[in-house]
């Protein structure tokens, strides 16, 4: 409990901007799927190593190193690429780094939209693996369907700042997984 109010704690200052404005920022959704992810990593942590070589913890595993692969190329990209800059001074709900002011459409981004919320997709998922059970499928779920509005409400914001040209670029990805969804 106490390690759930601290992370808590964390996450709320950190979306503080976002939790104020919620009705335009997509922090707000983003700071519920943390909260929920949080809850299933402390309800899985005691089985993080039992039986290492059962098909769960093997592809519990997969899919947490797998979630670093579209989490370090989707920072890379907007950093390199996306011309982060305080001139969007005026949506103090995005981290620094979400300030682009070039809509981002190569390395990762040539493929999917959101690869850090795949990224957090792949984390639930990988956690939700580590001991499978009802509990677990139940926040699983409700991570996913905050995750999705969390890009949905991202992709509001895209639309407004970088208008047509961020539609064009919907429908040539997915959103999440290349080829796929």
């Amino acid at each position: 409990m106490i390690a759930f109010l601290l992370a808590t704690l964390c996450i709320a200052y950190i979306s503080r901007a976002s939790l104020r404005s919620f009705r335009s920022s997509h922090g707000f959704y983003r700071f519920f799927a943390w909260e929920t992810i949080i809850l299933l990593f402390l309800m899985n942590v005691e089985y993080w190593f039992k039986n290492p070589l059962a098909w769960n913890q093997i592809l519990a595993w997969i899919l947490l190193f797998g979630s670093l692969i579209p989490l370090i190329a989707g920072v890379k990209s907007l950093t390199r690429h996306g011309n982060p800059t305080d001139q969007r001074q005026t949506e103090p709900e995005l981290l620094a780094f979400e300030k682009t002011t070039t809509l981002v459409t190569t390395g990762i981004y040539r493929y999917i939209r959101h690869p850090l919320y795949s990224s957090l997709l792949l984390l639930t998922w990988g956690i939700f693996f580590k001991q499978p059970n009802w509990r677990g499928i139940l926040l699983s779920l409700i991570a996913t369907a905050f995750l999705i509005g969390t890009a949905k409400s991202d992709e509001r914001e895209c639309l407004r700042y970088f208008g047509d040209a961020y539609e064009d670029y919907k429908k040539q990805t997915m959103m999440f997984l290349p080829y796929l969804f």
